[in-house]
Protein backbone atom coordinates (compact mmCIF):
# COMPACT_ATOMS: atom_id res chain seq x y z
CA UNK A 1 0.00 0.00 0.00
CA UNK A 2 1.13 3.56 -0.90
CA UNK A 3 2.06 5.93 2.02
CA UNK A 4 -0.76 8.50 2.71
CA UNK A 5 0.93 11.83 2.70
CA UNK A 6 -0.83 15.06 4.19
CA UNK A 7 -1.24 17.79 1.18
CA UNK A 8 1.22 20.47 1.53
CA UNK A 9 0.31 23.91 2.24
CA UNK A 10 0.18 25.20 -0.64
CA UNK A 11 -2.74 22.73 -1.67
CA UNK A 12 -4.76 23.16 2.09
CA UNK A 13 -4.60 26.53 2.71
CA UNK A 14 -5.86 27.95 6.59
CA UNK A 15 -9.73 29.02 6.19
CA UNK A 16 -11.38 26.14 4.65
CA UNK A 17 -9.58 23.72 6.62
CA UNK A 18 -10.98 26.12 9.63
CA UNK A 19 -14.25 26.36 7.51
CA UNK A 20 -14.56 22.47 7.37
CA UNK A 21 -13.58 21.32 10.72
CA UNK A 22 -15.71 23.90 12.22
CA UNK A 23 -19.17 22.53 10.17
CA UNK A 24 -17.39 18.75 11.28
CA UNK A 25 -17.60 19.53 14.67
CA UNK A 26 -20.88 20.92 14.71
CA UNK A 27 -22.56 18.31 12.86
CA UNK A 28 -21.04 15.54 15.78
CA UNK A 29 -22.39 17.75 18.43
CA UNK A 30 -25.63 17.63 16.50
CA UNK A 31 -25.36 13.79 16.28
CA UNK A 32 -24.10 13.45 19.60
CA UNK A 33 -27.12 15.54 20.85
CA UNK A 34 -30.02 13.68 19.45
CA UNK A 35 -28.68 10.22 18.65
CA UNK A 36 -25.76 9.96 21.42
CA UNK A 37 -21.71 9.20 21.54
CA UNK A 38 -21.06 6.95 19.04
CA UNK A 39 -20.00 3.40 20.86
CA UNK A 40 -19.28 1.27 18.10
CA UNK A 41 -16.33 0.27 15.21
CA UNK A 42 -18.27 1.43 12.58
CA UNK A 43 -19.73 4.95 13.51
CA UNK A 44 -15.76 5.70 15.43
CA UNK A 45 -14.88 4.79 12.10
CA UNK A 46 -17.14 6.95 9.63
CA UNK A 47 -16.99 10.00 11.96
CA UNK A 48 -13.15 9.74 12.29
CA UNK A 49 -12.90 9.38 8.16
CA UNK A 50 -15.03 12.12 7.79
CA UNK A 51 -12.67 14.01 10.07
CA UNK A 52 -9.47 13.46 8.18
CA UNK A 53 -11.20 14.63 4.94
CA UNK A 54 -12.34 18.13 6.82
CA UNK A 55 -8.61 18.12 7.80
CA UNK A 56 -7.60 18.04 4.47
CA UNK A 57 -10.67 19.74 2.67
CA UNK A 58 -8.92 20.89 -0.40
CA UNK A 59 -6.89 17.55 -1.14
CA UNK A 60 -7.91 15.32 -3.81
CA UNK A 61 -9.97 12.50 -3.45
CA UNK A 62 -7.69 9.79 -4.21
CA UNK A 63 -6.12 11.08 -1.13
CA UNK A 64 -9.01 10.55 1.13
CA UNK A 65 -9.85 6.97 -0.46
CA UNK A 66 -6.68 6.06 0.83
CA UNK A 67 -8.14 6.26 4.13
CA UNK A 68 -10.88 3.08 3.31
CA UNK A 69 -7.90 1.30 1.25
CA UNK A 70 -5.59 1.69 4.63
CA UNK A 71 -8.03 1.36 7.31
CA UNK A 72 -10.67 -1.70 6.09
CA UNK A 73 -8.75 -4.53 6.99
CA UNK A 74 -7.93 -3.62 10.52
CA UNK A 75 -11.60 -2.36 10.87
CA UNK A 76 -13.10 -5.50 9.64
CA UNK A 77 -11.06 -7.46 12.01
CA UNK A 78 -12.51 -5.33 14.44
CA UNK A 79 -15.98 -6.06 13.71
CA UNK A 80 -15.09 -10.01 13.76
CA UNK A 81 -13.38 -9.17 17.06
CA UNK A 82 -16.53 -7.46 18.80
CA UNK A 83 -18.97 -10.30 16.94
CA UNK A 84 -16.64 -13.26 18.04
CA UNK A 85 -16.58 -11.52 21.55
CA UNK A 86 -20.35 -11.53 21.63
CA UNK A 87 -20.25 -15.31 21.11
CA UNK A 88 -17.81 -16.86 23.90
CA UNK A 89 -20.91 -16.71 26.51
CA UNK A 90 -22.67 -18.73 23.88
CA UNK A 91 -20.29 -22.08 23.91
CA UNK A 92 -21.44 -23.91 27.59
CA UNK A 93 -18.06 -23.41 28.98
CA UNK A 94 -18.51 -22.95 32.63
CA UNK A 95 -18.89 -19.36 34.42
CA UNK A 96 -15.95 -18.86 36.68
CA UNK A 97 -17.62 -17.14 39.85
CA UNK A 98 -15.43 -17.54 43.10
CA UNK A 99 -11.72 -17.27 41.98
CA UNK A 100 -11.76 -13.55 41.31
CA UNK A 101 -13.69 -12.83 44.76
CA UNK A 102 -11.84 -14.77 46.85
CA UNK A 103 -8.51 -12.50 45.32
CA UNK A 104 -10.34 -9.14 45.83
CA UNK A 105 -11.73 -9.77 49.07
CA UNK A 106 -7.73 -10.90 50.16
CA UNK A 107 -6.52 -7.48 48.59
CA UNK A 108 -9.44 -5.63 50.02
CA UNK A 109 -8.39 -7.01 53.17
CA UNK A 110 -12.33 -9.02 53.58
CA UNK A 111 -14.52 -6.96 51.98
CA UNK A 112 -14.08 -5.97 47.82
CA UNK A 113 -12.72 -3.16 46.75
CA UNK A 114 -16.12 -2.84 44.82
CA UNK A 115 -18.35 -2.97 47.97
CA UNK A 116 -15.84 -0.59 49.65
CA UNK A 117 -16.18 2.59 47.05
CA UNK A 118 -19.96 1.86 46.15
CA UNK A 119 -20.01 2.29 49.95
CA UNK A 120 -18.37 5.41 49.95
CA UNK A 121 -18.81 7.29 46.73
CA UNK A 122 -22.33 5.71 45.51
CA UNK A 123 -24.78 6.94 48.27
CA UNK A 124 -27.54 5.03 49.84
CA UNK A 125 -29.04 3.13 48.39
CA UNK A 126 -27.06 2.69 45.48
CA UNK A 127 -28.88 2.29 42.33
CA UNK A 128 -27.77 3.54 38.25
CA UNK A 129 -30.65 6.59 38.67
CA UNK A 130 -29.65 7.95 42.04
CA UNK A 131 -28.81 11.59 42.43
CA UNK A 132 -25.21 11.32 40.80
CA UNK A 133 -21.98 13.15 41.48
CA UNK A 134 -19.35 15.06 39.87
CA UNK A 135 -17.16 11.88 40.18
CA UNK A 136 -19.64 10.01 38.52
CA UNK A 137 -19.52 12.39 35.47
CA UNK A 138 -15.79 12.39 35.66
CA UNK A 139 -15.46 8.69 35.42
CA UNK A 140 -18.33 7.96 33.21
CA UNK A 141 -16.64 10.34 30.73
CA UNK A 142 -13.80 8.54 31.06
CA UNK A 143 -15.37 5.09 30.79
CA UNK A 144 -16.45 6.05 27.42
CA UNK A 145 -13.47 6.93 25.92
CA UNK A 146 -13.19 3.39 25.51
CA UNK A 147 -14.56 3.38 22.49
CA UNK A 148 -12.98 6.05 20.99
CA UNK A 149 -9.27 6.82 22.75
CA UNK A 150 -7.95 4.38 20.12
CA UNK A 151 -9.13 4.33 17.39
CA UNK A 152 -8.75 8.20 17.12
CA UNK A 153 -5.15 8.10 17.93
CA UNK A 154 -4.82 5.65 15.20
CA UNK A 155 -6.35 8.64 12.82
CA UNK A 156 -4.05 10.76 14.26
CA UNK A 157 -1.16 8.65 13.53
CA UNK A 158 -2.46 8.19 10.27
CA UNK A 159 -2.76 11.91 9.35
CA UNK A 160 1.23 12.39 10.61
CA UNK A 161 2.76 9.11 9.56
CA UNK A 162 1.81 6.27 8.23
CA UNK A 163 4.96 4.06 10.17
CA UNK A 164 3.36 5.72 13.47
CA UNK A 165 0.11 4.37 12.74
CA UNK A 166 1.01 0.64 11.43
CA UNK A 167 2.75 0.53 14.62
CA UNK A 168 -0.37 1.47 17.02
CA UNK A 169 -2.80 -0.69 15.00
CA UNK A 170 -0.97 -3.61 15.56
CA UNK A 171 -0.63 -3.03 19.15
CA UNK A 172 -4.58 -2.29 19.06
CA UNK A 173 -5.26 -5.44 17.13
CA UNK A 174 -2.82 -7.78 18.79
CA UNK A 175 -4.23 -6.78 22.44
CA UNK A 176 -8.11 -7.07 21.23
CA UNK A 177 -7.66 -10.60 20.13
CA UNK A 178 -5.44 -11.73 23.13
CA UNK A 179 -7.78 -10.37 25.30
CA UNK A 180 -11.03 -12.28 22.78
CA UNK A 181 -8.51 -15.80 23.69
CA UNK A 182 -8.58 -15.53 27.27
CA UNK A 183 -12.24 -14.86 27.25
CA UNK A 184 -12.86 -17.79 25.16
CA UNK A 185 -11.24 -19.96 27.45
CA UNK A 186 -11.66 -18.63 30.91
CA UNK A 187 -15.61 -16.40 30.93
CA UNK A 188 -15.92 -15.06 34.32
CA UNK A 189 -18.74 -13.19 35.87
CA UNK A 190 -18.07 -9.78 36.40
CA UNK A 191 -18.81 -7.79 40.40
CA UNK A 192 -22.79 -6.66 39.26
CA UNK A 193 -23.86 -10.27 37.99
CA UNK A 194 -21.71 -11.95 40.94
CA UNK A 195 -23.98 -9.86 43.08
CA UNK A 196 -27.35 -11.08 41.62
CA UNK A 197 -26.20 -14.56 41.88
CA UNK A 198 -25.88 -13.98 45.58
CA UNK A 199 -21.99 -15.03 45.10
CA UNK A 200 -21.17 -11.55 47.00
CA UNK A 201 -22.12 -8.77 48.84
CA UNK A 202 -24.71 -5.74 47.34
CA UNK A 203 -23.21 -3.98 44.56
CA UNK A 204 -25.03 -2.12 41.77
CA UNK A 205 -23.84 -1.73 38.11
CA UNK A 206 -24.14 2.00 38.14
CA UNK A 207 -21.78 2.24 34.63
CA UNK A 208 -22.90 5.99 32.73
CA UNK A 209 -24.42 6.97 35.80
CA UNK A 210 -24.17 11.07 35.55
CA UNK A 211 -24.39 11.37 31.71
CA UNK A 212 -27.99 11.65 31.67
CA UNK A 213 -28.46 14.44 33.66
CA UNK A 214 -26.42 16.40 30.92
CA UNK A 215 -28.33 15.37 27.98
CA UNK A 216 -25.49 12.54 26.81
CA UNK A 217 -25.79 8.68 25.76
CA UNK A 218 -23.70 6.08 23.99
CA UNK A 219 -25.52 5.09 20.78
CA UNK A 220 -24.85 1.79 18.75
CA UNK A 221 -25.49 1.59 15.48
CA UNK A 222 -23.91 -1.30 14.10
CA UNK A 223 -23.00 -3.33 16.26
CA UNK A 224 -26.01 -3.02 18.80
CA UNK A 225 -26.23 -5.96 21.29
CA UNK A 226 -23.11 -7.12 20.45
CA UNK A 227 -21.96 -8.03 24.01
CA UNK A 228 -20.57 -10.22 26.51
CA UNK A 229 -21.35 -10.34 29.75
CA UNK A 230 -18.90 -12.70 31.01
CA UNK A 231 -16.09 -11.26 28.93
CA UNK A 232 -14.38 -9.86 32.16
CA UNK A 233 -11.02 -11.10 32.47
CA UNK A 234 -9.12 -9.36 31.81
CA UNK A 235 -10.18 -6.11 31.32
CA UNK A 236 -9.80 -4.62 27.83
CA UNK A 237 -10.95 -1.47 29.22
CA UNK A 238 -8.15 -0.97 31.91
CA UNK A 239 -5.27 -3.05 29.45
CA UNK A 240 -6.27 0.11 26.58
CA UNK A 241 -5.87 2.78 28.99
CA UNK A 242 -2.74 1.38 30.13
CA UNK A 243 -1.20 0.69 26.47
CA UNK A 244 -1.93 4.45 25.34
CA UNK A 245 -0.17 5.73 28.50
CA UNK A 246 2.77 3.35 28.25
CA UNK A 247 2.76 3.77 24.22
CA UNK A 248 2.49 7.89 24.75
CA UNK A 249 5.31 7.45 27.13
CA UNK A 250 7.27 5.45 25.11
CA UNK A 251 7.32 7.74 22.25
CA UNK A 252 6.95 11.33 23.83
CA UNK A 253 9.34 13.50 24.86
CA UNK A 254 8.11 15.91 27.09
CA UNK A 255 8.14 15.72 30.83
CA UNK A 256 4.51 16.20 30.88
CA UNK A 257 4.12 12.93 28.95
CA UNK A 258 4.20 11.63 32.85
CA UNK A 259 0.11 12.67 33.32
CA UNK A 260 -0.83 9.82 30.89
CA UNK A 261 -0.15 7.47 33.93
CA UNK A 262 -3.52 9.01 35.34
CA UNK A 263 -5.70 7.58 32.26
CA UNK A 264 -5.52 3.93 32.99
CA UNK A 265 -5.74 5.19 37.10
CA UNK A 266 -8.72 6.91 36.67
CA UNK A 267 -10.12 4.21 33.94
CA UNK A 268 -9.66 1.37 36.80
CA UNK A 269 -11.20 2.84 39.13
CA UNK A 270 -14.03 3.44 37.67
CA UNK A 271 -14.71 0.09 36.24
CA UNK A 272 -13.90 -1.22 40.01
CA UNK A 273 -16.41 1.66 41.39
CA UNK A 274 -19.04 0.74 38.73
CA UNK A 275 -18.62 -2.79 39.34
CA UNK A 276 -17.54 -3.71 36.11
CA UNK A 277 -14.49 -5.43 37.05
CA UNK A 278 -12.68 -6.26 39.86
CA UNK A 279 -8.96 -5.57 41.17
CA UNK A 280 -7.90 -8.81 39.09
CA UNK A 281 -9.23 -8.02 35.70
CA UNK A 282 -7.56 -5.08 36.16
CA UNK A 283 -4.22 -6.69 37.07
CA UNK A 284 -4.41 -9.17 34.13
CA UNK A 285 -5.29 -6.48 31.86
CA UNK A 286 -2.56 -4.16 32.86
CA UNK A 287 -0.23 -6.95 32.57
CA UNK A 288 -1.76 -8.01 28.87
CA UNK A 289 -0.74 -4.51 27.91
CA UNK A 290 2.58 -4.57 29.03
CA UNK A 291 2.97 -7.68 27.49
CA UNK A 292 1.98 -6.41 24.21
CA UNK A 293 3.94 -3.18 24.29
CA UNK A 294 7.47 -5.71 25.08
CA UNK A 295 6.12 -7.75 22.42
CA UNK A 296 5.52 -5.58 19.61
CA UNK A 297 8.69 -3.40 20.53
CA UNK A 298 10.74 -6.62 20.23
CA UNK A 299 8.98 -7.40 17.04
CA UNK A 300 9.93 -4.02 14.96
CA UNK A 301 13.34 -3.97 16.44
CA UNK A 302 13.87 -8.05 15.29
CA UNK A 303 12.18 -6.77 11.42
CA UNK A 304 13.81 -3.46 11.54
CA UNK A 305 17.32 -4.84 11.70
CA UNK A 306 16.37 -8.22 9.12
CA UNK A 307 15.80 -5.22 6.89
CA UNK A 308 18.57 -3.28 7.35
CA UNK A 309 20.75 -6.53 6.63
CA UNK A 310 19.01 -7.06 3.71
CA UNK A 311 19.40 -3.82 2.35
CA UNK A 312 22.97 -3.31 2.98
CA UNK A 313 25.02 -4.50 -0.79
CA UNK A 314 26.78 -7.24 -0.25
CA UNK A 315 30.41 -7.05 -0.02
CA UNK A 316 32.61 -7.88 -3.40
CA UNK A 317 36.24 -9.08 -2.34
CA UNK A 318 38.58 -7.19 -4.81
CA UNK A 319 41.60 -9.28 -5.20
CA UNK A 320 44.95 -7.49 -4.64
Amino acid sequence: MRSATAPSDDIVTRWPRVAALAIYLAVLSIWVKVLGVPNDTIQVFVWLWVGTIAWNIQAPWRSHLQFLRDWWIPVAGLVVYFYSRGLTDELGLPVHVQMPITVDEWLGLGTTPTERLQAAWCGDPCVKDSEPRLIDLYFTTVYATHFLAGLTIAAVLWVRSRTEWLMWMRRYLTISFAALVVYIVYPMAPPWMASQMGEMGSVTRITSRGWSEIGLDRIDLVLQGVGNPVAAMPSLHAGMACLIAMYGIQRLQSPWRWLLVLYPLSMSTALVYYAEHYVIDIVAGLLLAWAVLVGASAWERRHARLHQQEAEPERIAVPR
